[in-house]
């Protein structure tokens, strides 16, 4: 199984690709591949760019990357209640060339932040608005608090009561997808 890990943010260090990172480990059997949304920089979007330059060839690369994948490990960073720059200008990009971005695959989304909300601001715009872009969201999950609950030594959801919710998670979407 290909395992597409999507970071929400271009932050190198950042705590939704950790969280992202420790979620696609938890999976048993699989090739995993990380995305860096640096590695996807392009013009901020607009009609008038698009205009003057066509199709963005990251933007492509991007949805090609989505094409491998069996299984996408999001974890969406929020940006004042919303996604983060970086991963919205991609979602912009890619979109004008499908327009179904996601492509129908099984998807494992998530957020964190440091605060009490666990970024469900975010989670809630990506649940609502991913599916109308071809994501077959199997399920959600966020993680409050991530400095409290995250062991950045160890890579690991310290919280056992919050590993044990992922884990199962994890479970049943590996069950699913075997079927």
């Amino acid at each position: 199984m290909n395992i597409l890990v999507i970071p929400g943010s271009s932050s190198i260090h950042g705590i939704n690709k950790q969280l992202a990172r420790y979620a696609a480990s938890l999976f048993t059997h699989g090739h995993i591949t990380e995305l860096d949304l640096n590695d996807y920089e392009m013009p901020i979007f607009s009609v008038d760019k698009e205009k003057i330059t066509g199709p963005q060839p990251l933007a492509q690369q991007f949805l090609d990357q989505i094409a491998q994948a069996d299984l996408i490990v999001i974890s969406l960073s929020e940006h004042n209640g919303s996604y983060s720059v970086a991963f919205k200008n991609i979602l912009d990009w890619a979109s004008r060339i499908q327009g179904k971005v996601w492509q129908n695959k099984p998807m494992l989304l998530m957020a964190t932040s440091p605060g009490a909300r666990g970024g469900a601001s975010v989670l809630e715009a990506g649940t609502k608005r991913f599916p109308f872009m071809g994501a077959d969201i199997r399920a959600t999950f966020s993680l409050p608090s991530f400095n409290e609950n995250f062991d950045m030594d160890a890579g690991r959801i310290s919280q056992p009561e919050l590993d044990a919710q992922l884990r199962t998670l994890v479970s049943q979407i590996s069950e699913s997808l075997k079927s």
